[in-house]
């Protein structure tokens, strides 16, 4: 393996920004390299290469590549930061459960909403905001009474759910009525290392 992994991302990418944050958080080396979605560079030959699918984020150690953001975040804390994925079964069944709740509800939900004000993307407004509302009251009972989604410190699932929850707003998707998730993305911003995603003045981020 490397000396530092390398990290194709895009700025404003949440799924990106899942994999940059934690590799900061976990203090992984690692390198940044951009990739110029406007101009296609996703769909370049070599990109494609290691990820078919033409998204970001793609992560290479040495001769490993991996694509999908919780699956870079599965293999980099099992790899590099063992603290952030609990060896229970109980407890990395749970992350897995906080995981499945990023790739869909998440994303489908506050992901999609900020992709429709962010990028125009031809997505349903409507279903997009009542997803990010169930996914919204799921975070919020899972916090009740806890600082952390799993265990008592924070682990992937807590990586997986933060970007698009934190940028909600910029998707119309209101964080007011919850309390707990407020808390817990304040806990989650003042981790050591932490490094915001690049905001967008839309949405409610714009009133």
């Amino acid at each position: 393996m490397s000396n530092a992994v390398r990290i194709h991302h895009f700025a404003k990418s949440g799924h990106a920004h899942r994999a940059l944050v934690f590799a900061k958080l976990a203090g992984i080396a690692h390198e940044e390299v951009p990739v110029d979605l406007a101009n296609g560079a996703h769909k370049s030959p070599e990109f494609l290469a290691m990820n078919p699918n033409g998204q970001v984020p793609v992560m290479e150690d040495g001769d490993v590549i991996v694509s999908d953001s919780n699956a870079i975040l599965v293999y980099l804390a099992r790899t590099y930061a063992p603290d952030w994925m609990p060896s229970t079964p109980i407890d990395e069944a749970n992350v897995q459960r906080w995981l499945t709740l990023a790739a869909g509800e998440v994303a489908f939900g506050s992901c999609a909403a900020r992709l429709i004000t962010v990028f125009g993307a031809p997505l349903d407004v409507d279903f997009a905001d009542a997803t990010a509302t169930k996914a919204m009251q799921k975070l919020e009972h899972g916090l009740e009474g806890r600082d952390w989604l799993v265990g008592d410190r924070p682990t992937i699932a807590d990586v997986a759910n933060y970007s698009y929850t934190a940028h909600a707003p910029e998707g119309n998707v209101s964080l007011d009525p919850y309390p707990n998730v407020r808390a817990w993305l304040a806990r989650f911003e003042a981790l050591p290392r932490f490094q915001a995603m690049p905001a967008t003045a839309v949405g409610l981020v714009a009133e």
